[in-house]
């Protein structure tokens, strides 16, 4: 941009000098003397209105307020990959705002804006996609909970110090399933984490039990002790 005004600059300058040098002269005729005003006044308005051209605020925003609007609705939830796009046009227009190219920092603004809208029209059908995701996920949770309360049972005399551990487990379980499924339907990203805690719960004892089970039994003592045998007198 300053070399296109630095370029016009010198251009009306060479112009000027053309102009006042042939008016000195008085033997340039009257159509020379009209061109040369010609030019002059086309470059003035060029200059003008280059002069004139603001920064797109207006444009910045209103994108600004649909980015704003696209996350409180839960864009970077449920329609994380619209968000993602329509911020990378949002940085676009910021980098040609900051190289003071407003004609294509406007042009970005409004394509941002709409990117955003995109977004937040994405969320409801994400929030659905999610819910029906957390659902399936809970019915797979509880079958296998059921397995594992079983497998629980089978490994019972080889738990031990362990028994304690797992009943907290167990009671944390229980309590988290029916707040899973009470927070599905205002919450579903927030449910899809918490499904994912109980998994792990799962997944841990799972481990546990498997390794109890293929592991032997010892011997359960008689509660006598053994006297040592006593050595034969010589």
């Amino acid at each position: 941009m300053i070399d296109k005004l630095l370029r016009r600059y010198i251009v009306a300058k060479i112009l000027t000098s053309e102009f006042v040098s042939n008016h000195k002269k008085g033997g340039e005729c009257m159509k020379q003397f009209k061109y040369s005003v010609s030019l002059l006044v086309i470059l003035a308005l060029i200059l003008a209105f280059i002069g004139c051209e603001k920064p797109p605020e207006a444009e910045k925003s209103a994108a600004k307020a649909a980015m704003d609007s696209a996350v409180s609705a839960g864009a970077d939830k449920y329609a994380a990959t619209d968000l993602d796009n329509a911020k990378k046009i949002w940085d676009a227009a910021e980098a040609k705002m900051m190289e003071k190219s407003y004609k294509e920092a406007k042009q970005g603004y409004v394509e941002a804006k709409a990117a955003f809208e995109k977004a937040a029209g994405a969320v409801e059908e994400g929030k659905k996609a999610v819910t029906a995701e957390v659902n399936a996920a809970l019915a797979s949770l509880e079958e296998r909970w059921n397995g594992l309360d079983a497998d629980a049972r089978h490994v019972e005399k080889k738990m031990k110090d362990k028994k304690d551990a797992w009943g907290a487990d167990a009671k944390a379980f229980v309590e988290g399933l029916k707040a899973t499924r009470e927070m599905v339907a205002t919450d579903p990203a927030g449910a899809k984490t918490k499904a994912g805690e109980m998994k792990s719960i799962i997944d841990k004892w799972d481990a546990t039990f498997k390794e109890l089970a293929a592991s032997p039994v010892k011997p359960e003592g008689t509660g006598k002790e053994t006297m040592p045998a006593k050595k034969k007198l010589q």
